[in-house]
Order: structure tokens, then sequence, then C-alpha cells
């Protein structure tokens, strides 16, 4: 097993200091309405200046389950990598048995930590997500954090088996079938943290027929997939309102433009364009790991996140989605799933500006509970 102590130095003065509810930036706001600001921030030499006001990340995980989704390459594999640094147990979820257990032997001899779990299920498919949930419920007796990081940008309409178009099975119904099976044991062991990985694609879209399975005339993938990480975004703002008040803290990150295999397959001509601006895999996935095991990170919930800090989720008018097409979107999954969604009577009181304002709220665990975030 990793040695904790070791593994991590934790200053005993940063585990004293109160932690801030991290506020959205009027400057940072500002910049991502300019546009080309806000996509210089997606670059390496974006995070490369952020990185220099990055605090030590100083937590363990020692004694917490994390369960990453798409975890055999890019970020997934990073962030459970991360999060094995600190001590967690990872569940590492792929769908081919013989990558997600050559990653779990992979990153067991990088971190020291013998404590690592592999679960195979094509997220495609819901008939695999509803497995993977119920193994992980049987098996885990806690869940801290979880992590929906899988998903997929197809340049043409493919159906699964079950009869829905690929993109929108693994990048939305997948997410939310597991993390509506999940949360209940999520919030037995609070504080705990959710965790979506969207993209700056959604910035110019807005919920569309992509998030309900509908025909749209050609084929555009990358419009598809825009679409698909709003309605997650949106999830993430309804999800956080439902539990955040009982110690799960939920959160949308945006990695950046980062260096993966799924940006090299799905878009060669931006990957061949952009590559000498790219980020590692490492460097995108840094605030998925800092969102699981900064005190922060439980703070504020229901946030877009960029390299540690918080960024509007919506920039553009319209793209925020209006109550109706919220609504709408809750009751199409619950449909199409059969999965209540926990969140739809409080679907009308939302917004539609392009950004909420909403000052985050503090977790008040029950007595001789750990603070959000605090080491166990």
């Amino acid at each position: 097993m990793i040695r904790h102590r070791e593994a991590v130095e934790i200053p005993r003065d940063a585990l004293s200091r109160p932690p801030e509810i991290p506020a959205l930036s009027f400057v940072t706001a500002a910049l991502d309405h300019l546009v080309l600001p806000g996509l210089l921030r997606f670059t390496r030499l974006g995070y490369r200046a952020r990185k220099g006001s990055f605090a030590p990340l100083a937590a363990s995980l020692g004694g917490r389950t994390a369960v990453v989704t798409g975890a055999t390459s890019g970020l997934g594999r990073e962030a459970a990598a991360g999060l094995a640094r600190l001590g967690a147990r990872v569940v590492l979820v792929g769908r081919d048995r013989r990558k997600t257990a050559r990653a779990r032997d992979e990153i067991r001899a990088a971190t020291g930590n013998d404590d690592l779990g592999v679960e195979v299920a094509d997220l495609s498919l819901l008939s695999d997500v509803r497995g993977l949930a119920e193994r992980l419920l049987a098996k885990e007796k806690a869940l801290h954090v979880l992590v929906n990081n899988a998903g997929v940008l197809e340049n043409e309409r493919r159906t699964t088996p079950e009869g829905h178009e690929i993109s929108l099975a693994t990048n939305l119904l997948a997410p939310y079938v597991l993390t509506r099976r999940l949360l209940p044991r999520l919030v037995e062991s609070s504080p705990a943290r959710v965790i979506n990985v969207v993209s700056g694609g959604m910035y110019l879209a807005g919920l569309g027929p992509e998030c309900f399975g509908e025909s749209v005339g050609k084929w555009d993938g990358a419009l598809a997939y825009a679409r698909h990480k709003r309605a997650l975004t949106v999830l993430t703002e309804l999800w956080s309102d439902e539990v955040h008040p009982r110690g799960v803290a939920v959160n949308a990150m945006h990695p950046g433009w980062a260096e993966t295999p799924g940006v090299a397959r799905s878009l060669p001509g931006f990957f061949r364009l952009t590559r000498p601006f790219l980020r590692s895999a490492g460097e995108g996935a840094d605030t998925i790991v800092w969102l699981a095991a900064a005190p922060e990170g439980a703070l504020a919930s229901g946030a877009l996140w960029l390299d540690r800090e918080r960024h509007p989720a919506a920039v553009f008018p319209g793209t925020a989605g209006s109550p109706e097409e919220r609504k709408r979107l809750v009751e199409e999954l619950e449909r199409v799933t059969g999965e209540p969604s926990g969140a739809a009577a409080d679907v009308r009181k939302k917004t539609s500006g392009p950004e909420r304002a909403r000052r985050p709220r503090a977790i008040r665990p029950p007595s001789g509970t750990p603070a959000p975030g605090a080491p166990r």
C-alpha cells in the first residue's frame, strides 16, 4: 500500500487555514466574453500563466474512494494517477479490460499506490452503465469522488444496439444514469464530490436537438459534442442545487485544449493546427484532481472551472438554456433512461442569463464529520 505520509507532504498551517469560497472574478468573466483572450487561456500558455498562482495542494485522500470513467488514456488516465498519488483508492473504468488493467498497473508502478480497482463497461450502452453502478454499490461501501470524464466525438452518426446515437449515449446518458444511481451513496459518504468534464466548444452551443436524439439533417459531430457538454453543465447546476446542501459538491471543469488521443483521432485538422499550443494531458487534468481534493472544491458547487479558477458557464446569449429548454432536457433524460432526475421540480426556477448569479453555499457537515475537503 502507498505510504501516505511519505507520498504527500501537508503543511500544518495549510490544514488549519479556513479556505475561502471561490468567487467568479470580474476580470476572468470579462476576458472570456472578449473571446480571443479566453481562447488563449485554453492553450498551454494559459495554463502556465495560471500555474504560478497555484497554492500547493495540501491534501491527502487516504481512506477515500474515487471513481474515474474513461481512465485508460488522456485526461482520465492522468486524473486517476493524480488521485492515486494523493492516496485515494481509485477505481478505473474503461471499455477494454486489457487496456484498463494496463493503466492500473502503470499507475500503481508510478505512484506506489496498490489500492486501485478496475471496472469494465461500455458507457455507450445503458445496460453496461447500470451494471457498472450495481457493481460499484456492491463493492464500494463508501464513494467520495465521481469523475465523469468518458466522452466521444463521432464524425459520423452511429447508433448503439440499444438505439441511441453513440455520442449522446456516451457523453450525456451515461453520466446521467451513473450519477443518479451513485448519488445516494455519495450523500451517505459525504463530504463528497462529483466532477463533470466538459469542453470549451459548449461556449458556442446551447441545448439543441442533439441533446434529445432528434434528427438534425447533416451530422456535425463537433456540434453534437458541444451540445452534450452544454447539457452536462446544466445538469451540474441542477444536481448541485439538489445535493450540495447534503454534502456533495457538484462542479464542471474545462480542461483547456489538451493533447489527448481523443483529440488527435476525432479532430485531426484542429490537432495539426494547434498542436504546438496544446497542453499536456496532465496539465488538462490538473483541475480535476484539485476539485477532488482541495477544500475549495467543496465550498463552491454548481460552477465551471478552468485552471483552478471559476469561469462563466455561458458567454453568449441563448447558450445557457432557457427554463423551458432545461425542463425539456430533464424530462427527456427521465423518459429515455427511466431514471428520475431529482431536480425536475426546481428547473423552472433557473434563470436563462449567460451567468447565473449564485453565492456558493458552504456545507455544514454533521457533528464529528471532517470539514469538506479535509483529510480523513
